[in-house]
């Protein structure tokens, strides 16, 4: 396999599997909706840089001690499902920012105000959406499964591994990008409050689930 063959075939296995549904997809879905868009980009954005850590994990040789090791695999289950299920309980009972519009009688640019202060804390999402991510074992020992197979002969392997995990990384950015814009065209049935809370409910139990789901493992 040549470098140009490695980087179009892990391009192309690469973006089917970010465009597959599942946690991260849920999560950006939910906040670009119900928190508005630009929560849902810094989310985006915290989720492909954990991605690309497991990345620069796994070409330095560390991903490799999650797969190999039953100590080290259950300390980042434990806390990977602990985190999930806390997120999934604060998003259940955490207000929208849009479902919670101001009344049509409010002074004019109150509405506006209370929306602004509210995305004073869109930064939070950064670091939830990266803890998500980087507290999931099950994404490093994807990892150091997926990775060597795109890696051909003859190349500096940690290089090789940091620029496939970037391109990872950059098609999820790419792909988040166009889910808050669909959500965009959606914007005004989706901003409706039994919309956004059933949003909420919705990913709350994806998060939970998964929660549970690595908390209750038993890896052989």
């Amino acid at each position: 396999m040549t470098i140009a063959h490695a980087l179009i075939a892990f391009t192309a296995a690469a973006a089917l599997l970010t465009i597959t549904p599942g946690l991260d997809t849920a999560l950006v879905l939910r906040t670009a909706a119900v928190e508005g868009p630009r929560r849902a980009m810094f989310a985006g954005v915290g989720i492909c840089m954990g991605c690309l850590t497991w990345g620069v994990a796994v070409a330095t040789g560390l991903g490799a001690l999650f797969a190999v090791s039953h100590f080290a695999y259950n300390v980042l289950r434990i806390l990977g499902g602990c985190y999930l299920i806390y997120l999934g309980c604060k998003i259940f009972f955490q207000p929208s920012a849009f479902a919670s519009e101001a009344p049509a009688n409010l002074p004019p640019g109150a509405e506006n105000e209370g929306r602004a202060s509210m995305g004073q804390s869109a930064w939070h999402w950064l670091p939830r959406g990266f803890f998500t991510n980087i507290l999931n074992p099950k994404v490093g020992v994807f990892y150091v499964t997926f990775l060597p197979q795109f890696i051909p002969a003859g190349v500096n392997v940690t290089s090789f591994s940091v620029l496939l995990a970037a391109i990872h990384a950059t098609e999820g950015i790419l792909w988040f990008v166009a889910l808050i814009f669909a959500t965009r065209r959606l914007s005004g049935w989706l901003r409706h409050p039994r919309v956004a809370k059933a949003l909420n409910r919705g990913t709350s139990a994806v998060l939970v689930g998964f929660g549970l789901e690595l908390l209750l493992e038993h890896r052989r």
